[in-house]
């Protein structure tokens, strides 16, 4: 959630952030609507303030004429009268309060100075990794994964539904050689305190990073309860802190989780709907950062660097892009993707969107830290990456590994997990 105070003291700001996001068409009515507020909600408490004192006045008033033995039942139905305009007018103001809250929500984050303005054609290619393979007689990864016994798209979608992905044999040793790898290296290298969180969660935890309510199609929800499944594990990991003042010899704070993600993908139907590309179920290693405002683009590039680094031990090449504003996540003020090369399919394709929030999630789950003693708490800053995700790598790895005779070569830091260096 952005500062209300941006409303009042520069909505300009937050036009022109709109505009660079190449949605002020989308977002300018809003923006119109909040000044609209903001001014109703300042009479309006101006007018509660004016009233309070005119009736402090009488009730002083009142105990002067009870005091000196004199009628006071005018003055104390003028208060009376004066409470109930007290009243209507709170009331009023609570309602403007509320649709102000409701509509600051929808505001997407202000992206940083230094991310592009415009749509995803202003995406920026900052530099790549390693030599993608030569698409000529390389068998997509939904064919080499069927040859294998890899996974059971069928039966997936039989007891699920399409989107939904069954790993038999060696391919379930596969994803779970991916989780153990990627949390042993972010765990025993990078300082991450490993978190195993609940998949299910609550409104508030969905709304705390920026999910509700403006993608709630796009989740899986267990209505009666008002409880969702989450889309990856930033949300829970993040809001493990909402609502708390952490010290500031805690920060930076790391944390990571594996987590199975839940996503209708509302809006994608007919999108890369072969083998694992786009599913509804996706298992994936996230990595959460906190740390002060004024460390908040050092620590993404850290983070960064922790999210190649996986992508590097498993031997995939891969660019990292920086999103343009109109590109970047609705919570993000700016975002690099990695993409790792899938030559069976002639794609580039996400595997990590490493963010920098600002403290835009930190003001809505009110996470905050104490600089100093004595000194007033600030909004912390947030960060996630994905550590990676692991459909899109599978894919990845089926593509550019496989060999002549169909077998499926694994990297060495991946064999070492597995326990051998071939799939087949």
């Amino acid at each position: 959630m952005l500062d209300p105070r941006l409303v009042r003291e520069d909505a300009a700001a937050l036009r022109d952030a709109m505009r660079r996001r190449a949605k002020l068409d989308l977002y300018g009515p809003l923006i119109d609507e909040l000044e609209a507020l903001d001014r109703t909600r300042r009479t309006s408490i101006a007018r509660v303030e004016e009233r309070k004192a005119e009736r402090n006045r009488v009730t002083q008033e009142v105990g002067k004429r009870k005091k000196a033995g004199e009628d006071a039942s005018e003055l104390q139905a003028n208060a009376r009268v004066i409470g109930e305009e007290i009243a209507a007018l709170e009331a009023q103001l609570e309602v403007t309060q509320q649709r102000f809250d409701e509509l600051l929500l929808g505001l997407p984050n202000l992206t940083l100075a230094d991310v592009p303005a415009g749509d995803e054609t202003h995406n920026v290619v900052v530099r790549s990794w390693g030599e993608p393979r030569a698409a000529e007689s390389v068998k997509p990864h939904w064919e080499v994964g069927e040859s294998l016994g890899l996974f059971d798209l069928p039966r997936g979608a039989k007891v699920s539904g399409s989107g939904f992905i069954v790993y038999r044999g060696a391919g379930a040793r596969l994803v779970r050689s991916l989780m153990n790898l990627m949390l042993d290296l972010h765990t025993t290298e990078f300082g991450y305190d490993e978190t195993w969180v609940p998949v299910v969660v609550n409104r508030a935890t969905m709304t705390g990073t920026g999910q509700l309510p403006k993608f709630e199609d796009d989740m899986y929800a267990l209505k009666d309860e008002d409880l969702f499944l989450i889309p990856t594990a930033e949300v829970p990991v993040t809001n493990l802190f909402r609502d708390e003042i952490l010290a500031a010899d805690e920060l930076p704070k790391a944390l990571c989780a594996y987590s199975p993600c839940f996503r209708r993908e509302a809006g994608s139907a007919g999108k890369d709907t072969r083998g694992l590309l786009r599913v509804h179920e996706f298992d994936k290693v996230e990595l959460v950062r906190y740390c002060a405002p004024e460390d908040g683009e050092a620590q993404l590039e850290l983070l960064l660097s922790h999210a190649e680094a996986v992508l590097q031990r498993l031997g995939l090449p891969y660019r990292v892009v920086l999103l343009a504003a109109g590109d970047t996540g609705f919570a993000s003020a700016k975002t690099y993707d990695l993409e790792v090369f899938a030559p069976g399919v002639g794609k580039w394709l996400e595997v990590s969107s490493c963010s920098l929030f600002t403290d835009f999630q930190g003001r809505r789950a009110n996470i905050r830290f104490r600089p100093a003693p004595g000194e007033k708490p600030r909004f912390v800053y947030t960060l996630n990456a994905s550590g990676v995700a692991f459909p899109r790598v599978i894919a990845a790895l089926l593509e550019h590994f496989q060999q002549a005779d169909g077998s499926v070569h694994l990297p060495a830091a991946l064999a070492a997990v597995f326990g051998r260096d071939r799939l087949g």
